[in-house]
């Protein structure tokens, strides 16, 4: 069943929301946790699933997504089956445009996938963090005999407004659908779920963007609405009508990393004690490059609630409440607190390590405060300099850093100079 079955992993659009993060690399490559990126997720539950024919659609600034997957993804010579490609938005005879939406995308790949056996299309998306078995999902499809299955997820009346909302009957078949809709338009919108969802107001069923298509239903969809853009909008509605089409309700943990506040929140929530995306599972684990590097060098430092991945060198500091990633430097003296630092692709030589022409090494120096920021990677930041992110601070984009949502972002291989306060 797995076997014929192709995942096809959307790589967004320009992803202006997690701007300036996206400004040189694609949302899929967006590092997370200290040592992963966000293509790593849906991956890794496709591997988990046993699903190894795998898209990743991308279309804007690709070349670091391209060099992670190439450098990670490497399956058994013998096993031809397996593969994790990316397809790039191209111009072809019967397309001249880049993808113009979730369903585009999809449309201008399907000519790729005419050499693979499938009986099935999983569409996910790359920008979401959740561990979710697809095999469970696949079964309830196959089993019903379903065009097209949705999984869904129970939220609150706050949250519903934000989501398309799914109307399910008693056998979980979805009639009815509506896109965002308002708080006064959710009374007839209350579907079927367990007692302690219901006693938490839960009783809204929300798509997680996560869809299988039967090979048929997709391929007469296509035909039948080549123009249009969005699944979400145009395709799943259009479906509703004329296929047989069933909600998968999943009640574990699931975020949508589509803007800086929740891809802050996601980061830091993995340093709780027991968070409820948990990297600790092994029969769940996350996979990404094995880079083969030694491990963290800590010396005379303070840490609390602390992530701190691999190849880092750390003196006499103090760090709370943050997910420090690969080859971090931080010098003595310096505060780091509810913060991501995402590392460095190289370590500085020793004379590297010098500040030259007033430009400071890679990594953080020493005796600063940084606080309520995102510090990209390669980033360069002197001794002496004070971040402290915030609501007091207005958000915009400056030559070296962002603020968004008072949140500061230390925008990759930029330079902040000795005694800089933002």
């Amino acid at each position: 069943m797995m076997d014929k079955t192709i995942a096809v992993i959307l790589g967004g659009g320009a992803g202006s929301r997690l701007f300036p993060l996206t400004k040189s690399r694609s949302k899929p490559a967006v590092p997370i946790g200290g040592k992963y990126r966000l293509v790593d997720i849906p991956i890794s539950n496709c591997l988990h699933s046993d699903v190894r024919q795998i898209y990743v659609l991308t279309q804007f600034n690709s070349a670091s997504l391209n060099r992670h997957i190439k450098n990670t993804y490497h399956f058994d010579t013998f096993n031809r089956k397996g593969f994790v490609d990316i397809l790039a938005a191209e111009q072809t005879p019967n397309s001249q445009q880049w993808y113009q939406g979730t369903a585009d995308a999809v449309w201008q790949s399907l000519h790729h996938m005419e050499n693979n056996t499938y009986d099935n299309v999983l569409i996910l998306s790359g920008d979401q963090l959740y561990q979710m078995d697809y095999k469970i999902m696949m079964e309830k499809h196959v089993s019903s005999g379903a065009d097209l299955s949705i999984a869904t997820i129970p939220v609150n009346a706050d949250d519903a407004t934000g989501f398309g909302i799914m109307k399910t009957d008693s056998d979980g078949t979805i009639p009815s659908f509506i896109e965002k809709p308002n708080k006064d338009e959710l009374g007839e919108w209350e579907s079927e779920v367990p007692e302690n969802l219901k006693n938490e107001g839960r009783v809204y069923l929300a798509s997680m963007g996560i869809y299988i298509f039967s090979r048929k239903a997709l391929l007469e969809l296509y035909e039948r609405f080549k123009d249009a853009k969005d699944f979400g909008k145009e395709i799943i509605p259009a479906a509703l009508k004329e296929y047989k089409v069933i909600s998968h309700m999943y009640d574990g943990y699931w975020t949508d990393i589509g803007t800086i506040k929740s891809f802050f929140e996601a980061n830091l929530e993995l340093t709780t004690e027991l968070p409820q995306f948990d990297l600790y599972d092994e029969s769940r684990q996350i996979f990404t490059r094995a880079r083969l590097l030694p491990a963290s060098k800590l010396s005379g430092t303070t840490l609390e609630k602390t992530i701190v991945a691999e190849g880092g060198i750390i003196e006499a500091s103090r760090i709370e409440r943050a997910v420090i990633g690969i080859r971090s430097r931080i010098g003595k003296g310096t505060t780091v607190a509810n913060s991501i630092v995402m590392g460095n692709d190289y370590y500085p030589s020793f004379e590297q390590l010098k500040t030259q022409n007033g430009i400071p090494p890679v990594g953080i120096g020493q005796r600063c405060y940084i606080n309520n920021a995102i510090v990209d990677k390669n980033a360069r930041i002197g001794n002496d300099v004070r971040i402290n992110g915030g609501s007091h601070l207005k958000d915009g984009h400056f030559d070296n850093y962002s603020v968004v949502d008072g949140i500061v972002i230390v925008t990759k291989s930029s330079v902040i100079k000795d005694g800089t306060v933002i």
